[in-house]
């Protein structure tokens, strides 16, 4: 066995130096953070809703009307987290009863992983809010369409949305919210 020599120590570590170098960017994605993803989707429409059957009687005077269009049943606005992050984001009720989540003019960092969840958790400023969203209960709607502009999540049917009083722009590679917002009635 021939000995090693010191040129080809050195040539060693270079190449485990270039692994680990292209490894940590395939796994942090640092360029991510130059290159922006607009969305810009008008809010879903639904079909007419559909009526009750009659019964020949004469509508109650006290009875409200359905709404006709899209109602905003809870919104609030975005706080920073791990990044800048503005906008608004609102649960909306659409003609058919069915509920999506609408963030409209949001504004953050691109980055890996990025994915839009609805918590039970507070919404906490600053770094104290970076990471409690999975610490109860949330739901992981989607993969981030875009981290700029408008966007639509349709809720499931089969989820209480209402006991959610937060959404966030989850990182999953790094467990971290990039910003979030508390949902408050309207």
């Amino acid at each position: 066995m021939g000995r090693v020599t010191r040129k080809q120590r050195w040539g060693a570590v270079i190449v485990a130096g270039l692994v680990v170098a292209v490894a940590g960017l395939l796994w942090f994605k640092p360029w991510a953070l130059w290159v922006d993803e607009t969305v810009n989707e008008a809010l879903p429409s639904a079909g007419a809703t559909s009526q009750a059957p009659t019964t020949g009687a004469p509508p109650s005077a006290s009875a409200a009307p359905a709404p006709s269009g899209p109602v905003t049943v809870a919104q609030g606005r975005f706080v920073s987290h791990e990044h800048d992050t503005t906008g608004v984001a609102k649960v909306v009720r659409l003609a058919d009863g069915t509920h999506t989540l609408r963030l409209e003019g949001l504004d953050t960092s691109n980055g890996p992983e990025l994915r839009v969840w609805l918590s039970d958790a507070p919404v906490k400023e600053g770094r104290a809010g970076w990471d409690v969203f999975d610490d109860g209960a949330y739901l992981n709607l989607a993969k981030l369409k875009g981290n700029k502009g408008d966007q639509n999540y349709p809720l499931p049917a089969d989820v209480d949305w209402s006991r959610y009083r937060s959404v966030s722009i989850w990182c999953d590679r790094f467990d971290v919210s990039f910003g979030a917002a508390a949902l408050a009635r309207v």
